[in-house]
């Protein structure tokens, strides 16, 4: 039981100090960032394998890439085949690395017969010296 409590208890701190270094980022280059919407629909045939891919791929990539402030998918309510992926990147440098990284190509070449439409959506911050402090909040 310690043995388990040490290893959930080193797993929050990792990702306290991940949050906290994603809002440091996020301060220093708000000006630089990219944010985007992807909207997605994906043919209700491949959709529970899709779900898969996009969450492994978001997970890795805000894991282990330190230029990828936010990748949060989600699944429209009233038409569960529609996707809407929320991105931030520091800049779009860390835009082109996260492109080029085998995790997302493995999901961009394994979904690709899986996506009716697709269209990716650049968007102005219109505060974007506030974001910092909506990453606090979900230490919470």
């Amino acid at each position: 039981m310690k043995r388990k409590m040490k290893t959930i208890f080193r797993r929050i701190l990792l990702g306290t100090i991940f949050v906290a270094s994603c809002i440091c980022q996020a301060q220093e280059n708000s000006d630089k960032m990219l944010v985007r919407i992807s909207e997605i629909e994906v043919y209700p045939q491949y959709l529970e394998a899709y779900l898969r891919e996009a969450k492994e791929v978001g997970a890795t990539s805000v894991k282990e890439e330190s230029g990828v402030v936010c990748i949060f998918p989600m699944q429209v309510k009233r038409d569960s085949k529609l996707i809407r992926i929320v991105e931030i990147y520091a800049s779009m440098e860390a835009y082109r690395k996260h492109i080029n990284t085998s995790h997302f190509q493995k999901y961009k070449k394994g979904t690709l017969h899986m996506i009716k439409s697709l269209d990716l959506v650049d968007m102005n911050a219109l505060n974007p010296e506030y974001m910092p402090q909506i990453f606090l909040k979900m230490k919470k």
